[in-house]
């Protein structure tokens, strides 16, 4: 398992738009040839995906200004996550969210520089962020004592979907689990000044404390990475990353193992949520922040 098996996961997402694009300096005769070529060539697709040119290609303004009307959702946030990547390795420090409006320089960026060498750490990110640009929704019917009724859930709403984990088969737990980690990650790392200011009043708090397993409203209990509490009570922001930690390591708690390459950072993000969620927060600062409310449908 290496280099290739990375390739081979991106290909997957790539659409024959995106094959043509990567593949740019190299004239093609059918898109299976670009294919090939990105496959022989693991190391290669790695610093396409670095590469200025890629990223000035995406990113360009000959789309009306919007790169997801130039190439799949997956592949532009692949491109911004390498430039983040790139861009910490010359930078000696980042922005650090502190508060809704509230940012500071922080120079401890070797602990974001380590997570995001990680190719899989890359790949993880990018399917992340391209996941919520089409988010689900819809309800179920449950029973209850007092018959069957219907809950609503949506995949950008952490109270509602997990209360999904009350009506859910075993089966299906770890898939919930999982998607309400990504949730925490993409709120507190893309949008923290939304759930900041949104916040969750005391019977949502309770009911995502009880989702979780957490019957006490004081969060003890609750994992903290080293530094998570450095900044002080943010509120909403801290409660989401303390549970998606949590969130994630049942996840992996519930799945076979060993766990695949693609997903055991499902396994490391209970202690490594933090340096996630300011990987995301570097990538939303550098090229998604004018965007980011025309794709997932937040606002601040």
């Amino acid at each position: 398992m290496g280099p290739s098996t990375v390739t081979a996961a991106y290909l997957e997402h790539f659409t024959d738009q995106d094959v043509v694009l990567l593949c740019a300096d190299n004239p093609l005769t059918t898109i299976g040839e670009g294919r090939n070529l990105l496959r022989a060539h693991p190391d290669g697709l790695d610093d396409l995906l670095s590469s200025r040119r890629v990223f000035e290609t995406v990113f360009s303004t000959h789309n009306g200004g919007d790169p997801l009307l130039g190439a799949s959702p997956f592949l532009v946030f692949s491109v911004a996550v390498h430039h983040a990547a790139v861009r910490l390795k010359a930078t000696g420090h980042v922005s650090e969210w502190l508060g809704p409006g509230r940012r500071a320089p922080v120079f401890d960026v070797d602990e974001l520089r380590g997570f995001v060498a990680m190719p899989w750490h890359r790949y993880f990110l990018a399917e992340l962020l391209a996941s919520y640009t089409h988010v689900a929704s819809g309800s179920v019917v449950v029973a209850t004592p007092r018959g069957l009724r219907r809950q609503r859930f949506s995949e950008l709403d952490p109270v509602r979907f997990a209360g999904l984990l009350d009506v859910v088969s075993e089966a299906e737990r770890p898939g919930i689990l999982r998607r309400l980690g990504d949730l925490a990650l993409f709120l507190t790392g893309v949008f923290p000044d939304y759930v900041a200011k949104q916040g969750f009043g005391p019977i949502a708090e309770g009911r995502l404390l009880r989702a979780s397993g957490i019957a006490d409203s004081r969060r003890e209990g609750l994992p903290r990475e080293p530094g998570a509490a450095a900044f002080g009570d943010r509120g909403a922001v801290e409660l989401l990353e303390q549970l998606g930690q949590r969130w994630y390591g049942a996840a992996a708690a519930l799945l076979s193992h060993p766990l695949a390459e693609n997903v055991a950072v499902l396994g490391e993000l209970p202690r490594r949520f933090r340096q996630a969620r300011r990987v995301l927060g570097v990538v939303t600062e550098q090229c998604l922040f004018v965007h980011r409310d025309q794709w997932f449908g937040l606002a601040d």
